[in-house]
């Protein structure tokens, strides 16, 4: 199968994949936000950093390894395996003996048992990661796919038949350990590759010289990603932490579907032709308009009809969520823009640079948060929104360079995508201003047709190139 055939096919099934998934979650996640409170999925999020960070950890970067390199054979896969599995269990053991610190940190004594038995997500993962890298670097993402899909649809029972039962937030709890275990399982069952009994030092030295930089990258990012859920919890409450983090889990929905499922095969992809920087230019910049052109208006759209929309979803319950829902759609406008150029410099193998740019990224962040708290609970989400500015900036820069396709190039590119995205937000935000007495439900429908008419009549107007590209791929399937 050709190399563009292998991206098609990969692409069809990542987005199987992540809509299939994340249509699940998200009908979960409003029966969920139903029957539980916001301090319920609160406490939950005040440990997502520190299960990002063993996440991280125990993968150490290898499976990115294995991924873009060419020539692997059994002891390769081996070596990573038991290296992820010993990991995993110190790093579970560390977690185990620091719940009583989190608990304390937090000020809430239930948090001790939550993350002891959360943690054990750790290992569970670790069993099936390597499975999991062999799919992804064969592009065997059907697989993938049903084997994701599958322990959602199982897990996702679990935790709302537990939800019913009163659980509480051990209904999140052990849907998330459910749906690790169940993962892990199919990925043994159906990949067909079992670990032999070899650890290669050579083999994990060379992995690991490429990993490190990344794994050190990745646990910067998990914890100044999630610092704004930490600094929340701790000096605000596990209520706004619900919030938060419920605002955050549905800017990622079209976000997380759309770049998030298709960085999965571009990864691969990239890597094939890393040596090749004018083919590589072009796929980049290609790929990168096309997921902004989708993304940018979907963001656009939710961020003006906020409020119908979270009341229509959740209830009026978490109407407080709006104004907090509404900055972080700001800052998830530009996620898509940081992860390919990121995904730039790991395909090129530039692991040391990549580390050093997260470094300094974080040293804005730790500028600018003290000084957005100061302005308070919306201050720490302005603040944010800055640092992912001039984060992106950093980011442009250093990948373009590669690229030969500059900063201002790519944004010159993006420009006629945000612009088109503001004017159709602006129709809507006007009509909606005349609607403001009808259902939730009118309101959305009628936004989103007006909004989205008048986003492709101008695209199609002004012969934008996405459009045309996105229509081409959709025919060709």
């Amino acid at each position: 199968m050709s190399l563009r055939k292998q991206a098609l096919s990969g692409i069809v099934w990542t987005y199987s994949q992540q809509f299939g998934g994340q249509l699940v979650t998200f009908l979960v996640s409003l029966i969920l936000s139903r029957v539980l409170i916001p301090e319920e999925f609160g406490l939950v999020g005040m440990l997502t950093v520190f299960v990002g960070i063993g996440t991280v950890l125990f993968d150490g970067g290898l499976t990115s390894s294995l991924i873009r390199t060419k020539e692997l054979d059994a002891a390769d896969y081996s070596t990573v395996f038991y290296f992820n599995f010993a990991c995993s269990v110190l790093i579970y053991l560390i977690l185990y003996i620091s719940a009583p610190f989190i608990a304390d940190f937090y000020h809430q004594p239930q948090l001790e048992l939550i993350a002891r038995i959360y943690g054990l997500t750790f290992i569970i993962t670790a069993f099936g990661a390597v499975q999991n890298t062999i799919l992804t670097k064969e592009l065997k993402f059907r697989k993938q796919a049903l084997i994701t899909i599958s322990s959602l649809i199982i897990s996702s029972t679990c935790g709302i038949t537990l939800a019913f039962l009163k659980y509480g937030v051990w209904s999140l709890v052990i849907m998330a350990v459910v749906n690790a275990f169940i993962n892990s399982l199919l990925l043994w069952l159906t990949t067909g590759w079992y670990p032999i009994r070899v650890f290669d030092r050579e083999k994990f030295n060379n992995h690991f010289h490429y990993g490190y930089k990344l794994t050190l990258s990745g646990i910067l990012d998990i914890i100044f990603t999630n610092i704004y859920q930490i600094i929340i919890g701790r000096v605000y409450s596990p209520t706004q932490v619900g919030y938060y983090a419920r605002a955050n889990s549905l800017m990622m929905l079209p976000v997380g579907n759309i770049s998030g499922a298709l960085n999965r095969v571009v990864f691969p992809i990239f890597s094939k032709i890393q040596d090749d920087i004018p083919k590589l230019k072009a796929a980049y910049k290609k790929i990168m308009l096309m997921v902004l052109f989708i993304i940018t208006p979907a963001i656009v759209f939710m961020a003006v009809l906020a409020q119908p929309l979270i009341i229509f979803l959740f209830s009026e319950k978490w109407l407080k969520m709006v104004p907090i829902f509404q900055i972080i759609c700001l800052t998830g406008v530009l996620y898509p823009i940081h992860m390919y150029n990121l995904i730039i410099l790991q395909v090129v193998g530039k692991s040391d640079l990549f580390l050093k740019l997260e470094v300094f990224k974080k040293i804005i962040v730790v500028i600018i948060l003290p000084i957005s708290l100061y302005f308070g609970f919306y201050g720490l989400l302005w603040g944010q929104l800055i640092s992912s500015v001039l984060a992106l900036f950093i980011n442009t820069h250093y990948a373009g360079k590669i690229l030969t396709y500059s900063m201002f190039a790519q944004l010159k590119d993006l420009l006629p995508v945000f612009l088109f995205a503001l004017i159709s937000g602006l129709i809507i935000y006007l009509i909606d201003r005349q609607l403001i007495e009808q259902s939730n439900i009118i309101r959305l429908a009628t936004g989103s047709i007006l909004g989205l008419s008048t986003y492709i009549l101008i695209s199609w107007a002004f012969k934008f190139e996405s459009l045309a590209d996105i229509r081409n791929f959709i025919l060709k399937k």
